[in-house]
């Protein structure tokens, strides 16, 4: 299945640039020129990437301005979209016309986990997705997993059509007791499902790290950080395909002179690699991956990952300017981290599963 594609990097269409409040088509035309001229040809989008703008971008930027043969397109069904089944039909033809698409190449079961897969099996979704494929409206079918191994095993076992999985793997998160990277990848190994990985550079959590750490990788004298992140996530076996949201063309041409002639982590690289996870460790940062998920439905309008990003910062690099920063996201309109009411759709959502509440508290217990 995927004979297809040209090369083991995809372009991951969740941070794109933006100007203003809407995309940077001019640029994102740019960098799918480039991506394509390279020799590359998956994207990946979703509804809720850029609060729809993100497939307009697929439409306006990728189909209408190349031959469909040249490039293949992964969409998702989220939750948050549908209700009943028969929402799902009229939402999916909508995804079609928005990418200006005739087919989906693969269409995946958004950030599953173990509450939002029972309303998928209570819809019918993953039914009504593999109708789509038999109508030839996608040609494969799989999930995008957000959650513990074990849960991943019982959904790859109550349904063994689910043909790929994508998960989210980086070297910070390989170990982690809460993330289960590497258990999730085995569950995919041992039900032979090949991955796709998101988050490799967790965020861009990966490219601007502790001075500590950014020495041991600058001492490898190869690539940039980022490429270590990327190349720790394709190193492995069943892993086909590695996803980047990237922002700017910088980040681009980085990431395709890294996968253009791909070389796995070597030993010493992964030595380094080891050494940094320690360091991250001991720094006891906020594992947030800035998706965004959980400011939609925030009543009080705060700005999350924005936050944790800032007390990341400030716990790291000690930067004094993050509490400047602080009081700059929590004006016009925007609550403060003290003002959070406890409501929890945060956490609902929350693809790591993040004690948002609590961990909002330790944020206005450094800024405020």
């Amino acid at each position: 299945m995927f004979e297809e594609i040209k090369k083991n990097f995809g372009f991951g269409l969740m941070r794109l640039p933006m100007k203003d409040e809407d995309v940077d088509y001019e640029l994102v035309n740019q960098m799918v020129d480039y991506f394509i001229d390279n020799g590359f040809n998956y994207f990946d989008t979703a509804h809720g990437y850029h609060h729809g703008l993100s497939e307009e971008a697929v439409g306006k930027c990728l189909a209408s301005r190349h031959d469909r043969s040249e490039f293949l397109i992964t969409n998702k069904l989220t939750d948050s979209y549908f209700e009943k089944q028969e929402d799902i039909r009229p939402f999916f033809e909508q995804q079609l016309k928005t990418c200006n698409v005739e087919y989906f190449d693969n269409y995946l079961m958004h950030s599953q986990n173990i509450n939002n897969y029972q309303k998928f099996k209570k819809c019918q979704a993953y039914e009504t997705a593999l109708q789509f494929k038999e109508e030839g409206l996608i040609k494969h079918f799989g999930i995008s997993f957000h959650d513990k191994a074990n849960v991943l095993d019982t959904i790859l076992t109550e349904y063994p059509q689910v043909e790929i999985v994508q998960l989210q793997i980086n070297y910070v998160d390989w170990e982690d007791a809460s993330v289960e990277s590497k258990k999730c990848y085995e569950v995919c190994v041992k039900h032979n499902k090949p991955v796709i990985v998101m988050e490799p550079v967790k965020g861009g959590s990966l490219v601007k790290l502790p001075d500590d750490a950014d020495k041991i990788l600058r001492d490898l004298n190869g690539g940039s950080n980022a490429s270590y992140a990327i190349r720790f996530a394709a190193s492995h076996q069943n892993v086909r395909m590695v996803l980047s949201g990237m922002s700017d063309m910088e980040q681009m041409i980085d990431n395709v002179n890294t996968m253009k002639d791909f070389v796995p982590i070597n030993d010493k690289e992964q030595e380094a690699i080891d050494k940094v996870c320690e360091i991250f460790k001991s720094k006891e940062m906020i594992p947030c991956t800035a998706c965004s998920y959980c400011t939609d439905g925030c009543p009080m309008k705060i700005r999350i990952p924005d936050m944790f990003a800032c007390y990341n910062k400030f716990k790291t690099f000690n930067e004094w300017n993050q509490k400047m920063y602080y009081r700059v996201i929590t004006s016009d309109g925007h609550s403060k981290a003290s003002e959070c009411i406890a409501c929890g759709q945060c956490e609902g959502i929350c693809p790591q599963g993040l004690q948002i509440i609590s961990l909002l508290k330790e944020v206005a217990g450094t800024f405020e």
